[in-house]
């Protein structure tokens, strides 16, 4: 045991010093501030002309938390779920080699050798770019929500258990392709998580089919996307919370398959938990028993 918390620490340090050595970070900050910088922008363009609209009916201003304020509270989920795609896609890319990439270059051999364990390097390797990937969201997230406040003074309602949602399902995400990692070469990998992630996406647009066409099996379809890929269902409570209660009463009732009219079920959540830490014990005991 105190081998596996030795490796899994050291593999840990060595995939945060690996992404810093590949320029990874240093590439991420530059394209994410282009991003911010472009849709923040945008963001002021749609207040400078609400403001606009607000002097033209001759008001004094304009309420942050009322309907003449809806397009930028939109424009701000929509950033948001920006946020959770490019999160989702640093999460997938950023691990899809984890191991390997290591065992295709022969380095894994190399690492082996020593009194290292395959389980602590499983671990190790999850718990190193999942801080990354995590940390890519929590910033993202927090350049966003506050650029608008700064240019608008708007912000959105229950951040905290938003940005949760979305960090969980950077966690999965992470832990999954490191699985993939486990059982498959690199380009197989990164195809099978990508394939996985629009079976959770499904999900919302099977849902919204089967209610407007009133079809139970559809409906049903959409959920068990929902239960076996939670990814997309994360992301709707997380936007939820995201959501004024202008907008939530707008909304409820009316299927959405990119904002949410209802949190996330306590149940899925767990769930979703629980899948995380399945997908890396699974890929523990694979690599533990596999012949490289």
């Amino acid at each position: 045991m105190r081998n596996f918390w030795h490796s899994a620490r050291l593999m840990a340090e060595l995939a945060l010093r690996e992404a810093v050595r590949k320029k990874l970070v240093a590439v991420l900050l530059i394209l994410s501030a282009l991003f911010l910088g472009f849709y923040l922008f945008g963001i002021y363009k749609v207040d400078d002309q609400l403001n606009q609209r607000a002097v033209e009916a001759g008001l004094e201003g304009r309420s942050r938390t009322g309907l003449a304020n809806a397009p930028l509270m939109y424009a701000t989920m929509f950033g948001m779920y920006l946020v959770y795609f490019l999160g989702s896609l640093m999460s997938v890319l950023s691990t899809v080699g984890a191991v390997s990439g290591d065992i295709e270059s022969g380095v894994m051999q190399s690492v082996l050798a020593r009194p290292v364990s395959r389980a602590g390097l499983v671990a190790g390797r999850w718990l190193g770019f999942a801080l990354v990937n995590m940390a890519y969201v929590a910033l993202l997230s927090a350049g966003l929500l506050g650029g608008v406040f700064l240019l608008t003074g708007y912000l959105p309602p229950e951040i905290w258990p938003a940005l949760a949602l979305m960090l969980l399902a950077a966690a999965l995400l992470t832990g999954l392709t490191v699985l993939g990692s486990t059982l498959f070469s690199t380009l197989a990998n990164g195809i099978g998580v990508f394939v996985l992630y629009g079976v959770g996406s499904s999900g919302g647009i099977l849902s919204l089919i089967g209610t407007i066409s009133d079809n139970a099996t559809v409906s049903m379809l959409g959920r068990v996307a929902n239960v076996l890929m939670p990814t997309n269902a994360l992301w709707l409570g997380a936007s939820y919370h995201l959501q004024p209660e202008l907008l939530r009463q707008t909304g409820r009732g009316v299927p959405n398959p990119v904002f949410g009219s209802e949190p996330a079920a306590t149940g899925l959540v767990l769930w979703a938990a629980a899948l995380t830490l399945l997908a890396v014990g699974a890929a523990m005991w694979r690599l533990s028993r596999r012949d490289l």
